[in-house]
């Protein structure tokens, strides 16, 4: 099959299938005589491995590791796993980030009417940005 094919296939565009030959997530592929591209099944295996992977939050060098350990007859679950947890932690992390952005907005909003009041009439910006600012980057 050929490039748009696989393309099409793996739910991707040609681009993104180049582009992963290039880095090395998949293969280098034949070639016919008249240059053009040439995949097989495995091929759409690989690709929709890579996707399947993207899908669960890795990266496309941790999927590169992946491939590899599984391109070297080794099984790459404990990699996977630990990968993970480090994503879940940075998803908790920024969780607790928009928590805190999520209360300070509220804040700022419940304050909105008063900010407002006390502002220069004369001023053309908004004294909910100014407040911030004159904050640091907090209003608390």
């Amino acid at each position: 099959m050929r490039i748009g094919e696989l393309a099409r296939r793996g739910g991707v565009n040609p681009g993104t299938v180049r582009y992963y030959e290039r880095i090395g997530l998949l293969p280098a592929v034949r070639r016919t005589s008249a240059g053009y591209r040439v995949y097989d099944e495995a091929d759409v295996e690989r690709l929709g491995f890579v996707r399947a992977a993207q899908r669960l939050g890795m990266r496309l060098d941790e999927i590169a590791e992946v491939l590899a350990l599984r391109d070297a007859d080794q099984r790459p679950c404990a990699y996977v796993r630990g990968v993970l947890h480090d994503h879940v932690a940075d998803i908790d992390r920024r969780l607790g980030e928009l928590q805190r952005l999520r209360e300070q907005l509220l804040d700022l909003d419940a304050r909105a009417d008063q900010l407002t009041r006390e502002a220069d009439a004369a001023s053309a910006s908004c004294p909910l940005i100014d407040h911030v600012h004159r904050q640091g980057g907090t209003h608390t």
